[in-house]
């Protein structure tokens, strides 16, 4: 498994004890950012780092008073290649402090979106290492990347022909059936004179004349 980097300030914390209760290699360290680093490899034999913040509910709500989670947050971004913010308690965060809920939300969203970080909640100590031990035992296989770009069949040469002509200024998907109806083919719609496409339902001299002045002029 990969070997968990801890900063030395988690020493007292219990974390450390948990992770060797579950045969995790850890190495204390003072590190300059974050709380646990762990690094993978990824399918090009690139080395990726996780950078781990790790914050009590408390802490958490003492760093959007005194903004020191922001600049925390930013140095995680800009170093490491996989950030991640981990919040630990099991109390009701918006019940401990006298504070806004929408202050604590705005935070967590702009954290979430803003900075693009994700932002995981764990219960206590033991939970905290339960969860950096399976990140790290995740990381053992390389990191490869997940396309959520559903995958679509191939265009069929109307689907095809339809999308370059709704291309054209002011051509829409109807008007583009419309176009390639009357004239057959792309190639007669771009020798079609202004008159001809005017012809065609919702062409107006304007939107002609747009049509043509694109087709014609030069590169």
């Amino acid at each position: 498994m990969n070997k968990v980097i801890v900063d030395y300030r988690e020493r007292s914390s219990g974390i450390v004890k948990e992770l060797a209760k579950k045969k995790i290699d850890t190495e204390i360290k003072q590190l300059i950012m974050g709380d646990f680093v762990i690094q993978s490899k990824d399918l090009n034999n690139k080395l990726v780092t996780v950078g781990i913040e790790k914050k009590t509910q408390s802490d958490f709500l003492n760093s959007i008073i005194d903004k020191r989670i922001l600049q925390q947050l930013i140095n995680l971004k800009e170093n490491f290649d996989i950030p991640l913010l981990l919040i630990e308690g099991s109390e009701n965060i918006y019940e401990i402090r006298n504070f806004h809920p929408n202050s604590i939300r705005g935070m967590l969203a702009s954290i979430a979106i803003d900075y693009q970080i994700p932002i995981i909640f764990t219960k206590n100590i033991r939970d905290t290492a339960s969860l950096i031990g399976i990140i790290a035992k995740r990381l053992e296989r390389p990191i490869k990347n997940i396309s959520l770009i559903s995958k679509r069949k191939p265009l069929t040469l109307k689907e095809q022909q339809e999308f370059i002509v709704s291309s054209l200024p002011g051509v829409g998907p109807t008007i583009a059936k419309s176009l390639l109806k009357k004239f057959g083919s792309i190639y007669n719609i771009i020798n079609a004179n202004k008159e001809d496409l005017m012809d065609v339902d919702k062409i107006g001299k304007k939107k002609a004349e747009d049509i043509k002045t694109l087709l014609e002029s030069q590169y």
